[in-house]
């Protein structure tokens, strides 16, 4: 006995259906208030809470920098050359990364949720639009961002750390492997091919956030994603679509970043007569440019994206029969 297969059905709303581009600029034009201000919103409340979590984090690193201060005081005194050691502060980075994640995941989350209502008010009938409240909404998307991040990077920081001990150049005689021999190698090429592996697995998962918009749960969300990237018409307009605003993106970070770079000695200079600690002015004055870039690039960019996505999404999903 055969067995049936799954079809998308057309939409029971009697209307035409948009491509892609089309429905996504459509969308952007007419619900621009919207959408304009969900972009504000988020993004000032992410950027506040980003600020407020950063300058508590440089509170509690103060010690750091003041030891780091003293020392070079100490040797400028004895006219020695002062060796800079970032390996505090990178730990205390490492150990804060999570809650920027959170915070930049929890913003997607709540756009992507306002993109995809945007999406499907415009594209389908009212009673086959999923009703839920905000947060009802938000927690499988960022539940999505969360799994998805799990699944894509466990792979490389894994091929990362292996290489590191068994091929780094931190490695006493004998070393476990031998270098030059194919054992070694295979390896130490084990993180770049790990990174592809990453790369493909993030493609296949880029329309899980929608699918999760759209009412599933995360899981559902992840499966239909990866179900739907691998089909002819799926994979080939999702790699269509993703190249071009992965570029977009890196260009706008890149072009604000630069754009943002004279506000490195500002800031530094600002902070140091302030504080009268050159470390921590130093590196709050790294971080400007970025922060400014990365908010910056996220209005300019996201809804866009978020907005394509789910557009995307909208028409590769099975549809049901009325």
């Amino acid at each position: 006995m055969s067995t049936p297969h799954d079809r998308t059905l057309p939409p029971t709303s009697g209307r035409p259906r948009r491509g892609v581009l089309a429905t996504t600029f459509t969308v952007l034009r007419q619900r621009r208030r919207t959408l304009a201000d969900a972009t504000v919103r988020v993004v000032g409340l992410a950027g506040l809470a980003g600020l407020l979590t950063t300058a508590a984090i440089f509170a509690l690193a103060w010690p750091v920098f003041t030891r780091m201060r003293d020392q070079r005081i100490r040797y400028h005194r004895a006219e020695e050359p002062y060796p800079h050691d970032h390996t505090d502060l990178a730990w205390v980075a490492l150990c804060t990364l999570p809650l920027f994640l959170l915070l930049l995941g929890a913003g997607t989350a709540a756009l992507q949720s306002a993109c995809s209502r945007a999406v499907a008010a415009e594209a389908r009938p009212r009673g086959d639009r999923p009703r839920a409240t905000v947060l009802a909404r938000i927690r499988p998307v960022l539940a999505v961002y969360t799994l998805r991040g799990l699944i894509v990077w466990s792979l490389p920081l894994l091929a990362e750390t292996a290489a590191h001990r068994l091929t780094g150049y931190q490695l006493d005689t004998p070393e476990p492997l031998e270098r030059g021999s194919w054992p070694y190698t295979l390896v130490a090429a084990s993180p770049a091919a790990a990174v592809c592996v990453a790369v493909l697995l993030r493609l296949a998962l880029a329309l899980a956030p929608a699918a999760a918009a759209d009412g599933l749960t995360a899981r559902a969300a992840l499966r239909r994603s990866w179900a739907l990237t691998w089909t002819r018409a799926g994979g080939a307009r999702l790699l269509a679509l993703a190249l071009p605003l992965a570029a977009l993106t890196a260009g706008a970070l890149w072009l604000v970043t630069r754009l943002a770079l004279p506000l490195r000695p500002f800031v530094r200079t600002l902070l140091e007569r302030a504080t009268g600690n050159f470390f921590a002015a130093y590196y709050a004055g790294v971080l400007t440019p970025v922060i400014v870039a990365v908010l910056a690039t996220a209005a300019l960019t996201l809804p866009l994206t978020c907005t394509a996505f789910a557009a995307l999404h909208d028409r590769l999903r099975p549809h049901r029969a009325a």
